[in-house]
């Protein structure tokens, strides 16, 4: 009779198939847990990639607002709410000659409608060409041209009509250009400079549309972005804005930023922590699985060690099944997860209402390694306690038991 070697990927492989209803159990608890491990760091890694981008792309280091306003402001700034809010346009020049401050440039709010006028409710943002230092570098990166009177630039989920334009108030507006995502409210924002502004509302009063800011008189504008100078501190600063002008908030970019990040540290905290203990959780359960199976197939790893098998050959054995076990549910939670996350960011950036941006693909890769690789560990850690007990075992003791 010809010897043949016991082949320990292959016994593995027909173990796992003989017993589909135990090997699925194995995978799913790995499946879970590779999808929570995948999910959870994709979120983590979207959620500070969204912080990042915003920080930079909001610009300013000060935000002026009327009293009352900081809230609908933060709204508008983060979320995309719809606001408006107005006063005299005096003061950036009153700001821009405060002590400490490098620059200060004006904006203009107001907010198109839900309605057969309007392509879409969002905000309209209008800039000053002439001072402004947030808006226009941003444009520069999808427009080398100048942004005319006349002209919108739109956030990167904006919907365009097919002839690149896009309907405010009975009027089709041509589209400059279509801005990189922000992770902030501006996502979902238009802009314009003031001069498009002033047509706009023109042409809206001629379709009997009307405006709070028709209320005010003379020159009125919604907020100022300020620049304060690199030896200044922001805090400071707005401490000056705030005593020599009187009926003004001033949002500093850092606090909300801060803010933003202690929500988003707590936010990892928790999903760190959930992660470690669902990890535990998933090589108790997998490692009572084991001990149970093995038990029950003690007169099987006799019957191996009769042919040959040495102890560690049935170490192997028993490693090799958890650890296949563990690969086919790590790939399938990865897959899984990734059919979940990736389609519905938008939505999960909606519900979170946090800063969250999809993370480029080569930061994407190490973490599914990274994920996969933790959930097949799982398995042999698992199993290694009861491989060793049954490699252990004395085969003629074992048999004459009829275990």
């Amino acid at each position: 009779m010809k010897r043949q070697n016991l082949d320990t990927r292959a016994l593995s492989l027909k173990n796992l198939k003989a017993r589909p209803v135990r090997t699925a159990c194995l995978a799913a608890v790995v499946t879970i847990l590779a999808f929570t491990l995948f999910g959870g760091s994709i979120l983590t890694l979207n959620l500070r990639q969204g912080l990042t981008v915003m920080t930079k792309r909001f610009g300013a280091d000060l935000m002026v607002v009327p009293a009352g306003s900081s809230e609908e402001a933060q709204s508008i700034l983060l979320r995309g709410g719809a606001g408006y809010f107005y006063f005299d346009a005096g003061i950036t020049g009153k700001i821009a000659g405060t002590e400490g401050i490098a620059c200060a440039s004006p904006q203009f709010f107001l907010t198109s409608l839900s309605t057969e006028c309007c392509d879409a409710a969002v905000q309209l943002i209008a800039y000053d060409p002439a001072t402004d230092f947030a808006v226009q570098p941003w444009i520069a990166e999808k427009y080398r041209g100048t942004v005319g009177d006349g002209q919108v630039v739109v956030g990167s989920r904006i919907t365009l009509r097919s002839n690149g334009t896009i309907q405010l108030f009975n009027h089709e507006y041509p589209v400059a250009a279509q801005l990189s995502t922000s992770a902030s409210g501006f996502d979902t924002s238009i802009f314009m400079t003031m001069n498009t502004m002033r047509q706009l509302i023109d042409r809206a009063h001629k379709e009997k549309y009307n405006f709070l800011a028709d209320r005010y008189e003379g020159e009125i504008i919604s907020a100022v972005l300020v620049k304060v100078n690199p030896s200044e501190a922001p805090s400071l600063a707005a401490y000056r804005i705030r005593r020599e002008n009187a009926g003004v908030d001033v949002l500093v970019s850092q606090g909300i930023f801060s803010a933003l990040a202690a929500t988003l540290s707590g936010l990892v905290s928790y999903i760190r922590i959930f992660s470690a203990t669902l990890w535990i959780l998933a090589v108790i359960i997998l490692a009572a699985v084991f001990s149970g199976s093995v038990h029950e197939r003690k007169k099987e790893f006799a019957l191996l060690r009769i042919l040959g098998a040495t102890r560690k050959k049935l170490v192997a054995i028993v490693l090799g099944e958890s650890s296949l076990a563990g690969l086919a549910g790590g790939v399938a939670g990865v897959v899984l997860a990734s059919l979940v996350v990736f389609p519905f960011s938008t939505l999960i950036s909606e519900r979170l209402e946090l800063p969250y941006l999809e993370a480029p693909f080569f930061k994407i890769i190490p973490l599914a390694a990274g994920s996969l690789v933790l959930s097949v560990l799982a398995g042999p850690l698992a199993s290694l306690y009861a491989a060793l007990r049954i490699s252990g075992a004395e085969t003629y003791f074992t048999m004459r038991k009829g275990e």
